[in-house]
């Protein structure tokens, strides 16, 4: 078999735009594509030029509790996202207004997570 890499994960938001402006100003992404979707819905792709986040919607989505998808089949517990230097990008999402928790360090990394205004969850490592 050949070398297989994650490309991208497809994620439900309350608004595409919003989350993806967020993903943006916090790791320096970009808008790779934008527009309408199945179902009638609406996507936004944002990432990096190898891989990136799909984020949908359409009408008014239910709201997760906090941790309720840890609960559901099928359901996404957390979106890892690497970085070099784990102090500035966790500096970068405090300053954006964003509480971050769970601070842990063990092989073969440090990380700590936040939730982002959907509820979704977000670890961020580094193996710096």
């Amino acid at each position: 078999m050949s070398k297989a890499i994650l490309e991208h994960v497809n994620m439900t938001v309350s608004n595409p735009d919003k989350t993806a402006q967020m993903l943006s100003e916090l790791f320096d992404w970009k808008i790779r594509w934008s527009g309408d979707s199945i179902h009638g819905g609406r996507s936004v792709h944002v990432g990096n030029d190898a891989d990136y986040v799909a984020l949908y919607s359409v009408g008014h989505p239910r709201a997760l509790g906090e941790n309720e998808n840890y609960r559901l089949a099928g359901a996404v517990n957390h979106l890892g996202i690497l970085v070099d230097d784990l102090d500035a990008a966790e500096k970068r999402i405090r300053e954006y207004g964003i509480k971050t928790h769970s601070h842990q360090t063990y092989e073969p990394g440090s990380r700590f997570y936040f939730h982002d205004h959907d509820g979704i969850e977000y670890e961020v490592v580094s193996y710096a």
